[in-house]
């Protein structure tokens, strides 16, 4: 599937207008519902093959952010044969007492996967937490990107932001 075809698919399932906050505190009057076009398995399946291309070639570990982006990533380790760790936003209070599940991250190339970004801010969290892990985080990989901000926030903080889509690739 064509780029330009896979973004009217995307925008025609998620695509929601009204008020929104945002995870940044930020109210929007156009939302992406990732949960729609992480719910569907052939729109997954198509936006997955061609995130594949995107990973860096250093990349030794995948990691998927809680919740949205733990499907994308589980197939995203499926196509590439990278292994998988799975970040939450705190370490469980029970069991392993982990932040990141899976596979190991400590002195591994990660590349951090989300699904839609707005201004970056959860990616600065967990990266902040996984590299006092001992992960090497220079990329961050999304299905979306809201272009709102996240490019220059990342870099500031030594993560080049790498996205299958952009919202100017949508219709207005």
């Amino acid at each position: 599937m064509i780029k330009s075809e896979l973004a009217k698919q995307i925008y025609a399932i998620s695509h929601l207008v009204g008020s929104f906050q945002l995870r940044s505190g930020r109210i929007s009057s156009e939302y992406f519902d990732k949960y729609q076009f992480e719910a569907n398995p052939s729109l997954l399946d198509a936006i997955v093959k061609q995130m594949v291309n995107l990973i860096p070639s250093d990349t030794e570990v995948l990691a998927g952010l809680e919740l949205g982006a733990i499907s994308i990533v589980t197939l995203l380790s499926h196509y590439s044969g990278l292994p998988t760790a799975f970040v939450r936003k705190e370490a469980k209070k029970y069991g392993t007492s982990r932040l990141a599940e899976g596979a190991q991250i400590n002195n591994r190339k990660v590349l951090i996967v989300e699904d839609v970004v707005t201004s970056g801010g959860q990616i600065v969290i967990s990266a902040h937490q996984l590299r006092q892990l001992g992960a090497e985080i220079d990329y961050a990989l999304c299905v979306i990107d809201r272009e709102e901000g996240a490019v220059d926030k990342l870099l500031a903080e030594g993560i080049v932001l790498l996205s299958l889509l952009q919202r100017r690739d949508f219709p207005t």
